[in-house]
């Protein structure tokens, strides 16, 4: 559906951890109105109906994805499976009604658990400032093949992680800079660079509001079956400790992070 620069410009301070919903509620709320275009009045209609009705549209979690699942060209690994396994769980543990339960008076979007999955670093979903941040990866490794010393893999890596050490006539990976994309496997002709390892990186506790803050990363790459067992910890630790619609940021500890890290991250 065609939108005015007028409307378009309005959705753009919408915040960006609803935007998104609301769009789309404008689109569907002006085609039902038979409008072919989106103008200024359509978006300030659906805005008000949108935040005098905010509780009947929420469900107790947020789970957000890329905005081009299965067709990004970045795709480090992918999480489609994962996604749907978790959103079934979701469902499932009624978190709406434990929000409801927990916190007296009327439920705000912000009062959701969320959750991201995003296919490569690029993180376009923002898994840095979730409850539960899922980012793919890919774990490279140097191989017995023979390198060209074509130098392919360290132009392809944005951090500058990889570079060909001509008198060792191979590459060097510096893992401290590597964000586990996977670039320089794909770039590599030879297979001199090849994947030892794919899965998730997993993030915990971040989010925004009056005191904002990064979450923490694991330190392993955890594989799809891994990745769920700890979003089925993370809601489990959360009804249990959380009270009066606390964020899962607020509750979840050093000492949490710590168990969880121990019991996954053992290699």
């Amino acid at each position: 559906m065609k939108w005015t620069e007028e409307a378009g410009d309005a959705v753009k301070k919408v915040p960006f951890f609803v935007r998104k919903r609301v769009r789309e509620r404008v689109e569907k709320e002006a085609s039902a109105a038979g409008k072919s275009i989106v103008t200024i009045a359509e978006v300030q209609a659906t805005q008000k109906r949108y935040i005098y009705g905010m509780a009947s549209e929420i469900k107790g979690y947020q789970l957000d994805t890329c905005f081009c699942p299965g067709g990004c060209p970045n795709r480090a690994y992918g999480g489609d499976d994962l996604l749907k396994r978790i959103e079934m769980f979701l469902k499932e543990e009624d978190l709406h009604g434990f929000l409801k339960k927990s916190f007296k008076g009327d439920l705000k979007f912000h009062h959701e658990f969320r959750i991201t999955l995003s296919d490569c670093p690029n993180a376009c979903s923002q898994p840095q400032i979730k409850d539960i941040g899922i980012i793919g990866a890919v774990l490279p490794a140097i191989t017995d093949e023979k390198c060209s010393l074509c130098e392919a893999c360290a132009g392809s890596c944005a951090e500058g992680a990889v570079s060909v050490d001509k008198d060792k006539e191979g590459p060097v990976i510096n893992f401290d800079l590597c964000l586990k994309c996977g670039e320089c496997i794909k770039a590599c002709p030879t297979g001199t660079i090849a994947s030892e390892r794919n899965g998730f990186r997993v993030l915990l506790g971040g989010k925004l509001g009056r005191h904002p803050g990064l979450a923490s990363e694991l330190n392993c790459i955890l594989s799809d079956k891994e990745a769920f067992e700890i979003v089925k910890l993370c809601i489990k630790l959360y009804k249990k400790k959380s009270t009066g619609g606390k964020r899962f940021a607020e509750i979840f500890n050093e000492e949490d992070f710590k168990g969880i890290e121990e019991r996954f991250c053992k290699n």
